[in-house]
């Protein structure tokens, strides 16, 4: 598969002012996906999309290029899917023309280069499948049979006929803040992800996304912990 990884960065954060350059453990947020991606050997060609030029010297300097985009795909309700196709067209122009696009959020700067590799193994061996999306467990207490409903000073259920013993309690899955995308170039006039669309499960750690400054501080940590870790087995 020719593969186009696409990084989607544009400057107006609401919760974190440019929170895409946020400093988190010592380097720019954007940083950790460019690295992750530089580092994947099946994608071919690695763009940043933004229309921040703070944003844009971040990726040239971490050695990607950018994608100029413009203002109207750069809007708080902008739909992903305009954003991605504007990218993968653009490198069309410039003589790269991929089959597939995988779309990394900079939001997920603890994802690993292998999972980058394995989703990609994945959708190989599914040529029929439209797209991917990386999953994680949902926490047992985080479930649909966990909902409450409010009533003034009075919660219930939000659901009726739910196991409630830990381990009768059903297994739910949920997206994992856009971490791994992957997308058939044909269906980017539509989606981003649908149509027939494969799983790629991804642990906890790795599917942290940060949405606000209590996520950076826990990613934050995290990072230097996982940084520490990776130091001591070289010693050792």
């Amino acid at each position: 598969m020719k593969v186009l990884a696409v990084i989607p960065a544009r400057g107006g954060s609401k919760g974190v002012p440019l929170k895409n350059i946020a400093q988190i453990a010592g380097r720019p947020l954007l940083e950790w996906t460019i690295d992750v991606a530089l580092a994947c050997p099946g994608i071919g060609k690695i763009v940043v999309t933004t229309d921040h030029p703070a944003i844009a010297e971040c990726a040239n300097k971490a050695g990607v290029e950018t994608v100029n985009r413009p203002a109207e795909l750069a809007e708080d309700n902008t739909p992903t899917a305009p954003v991605i196709r504007h990218a993968w067209e653009q490198a069309c122009k410039a003589g790269f023309k991929a089959d597939v696009v995988m779309t990394l959020q900079p939001t997920s700067p603890l994802r690993r280069s292998d999972q980058l590799t394995q989703a990609l193994e994945l959708f190989s061996r599914y040529p029929e499948a439209d797209s991917l999306v990386s999953v994680q467990c949902v926490p047992h207490q985080f479930g649909p049979e966990m909902l409450m409903k409010l009533s003034g000073p009075w919660a219930a259920p939000a659901l009726s006929n739910y196991p409630l013993r830990r381990q009768d309690k059903p297994v739910h899955w949920a997206r994992n803040g856009a971490a791994i995308y992957l997308t058939r170039a044909v269906n980017l006039h539509a989606f981003v992800w649908g149509g027939k669309t494969l799983a790629f499960e991804m642990d906890k750690i790795s599917s942290i996304d940060i949405d606000d400054l209590d996520d950076l501080k826990i990613a934050e940590a995290l990072l230097d912990l996982v940084r520490r870790t990776h130091e001591k087995a070289s010693k050792d």
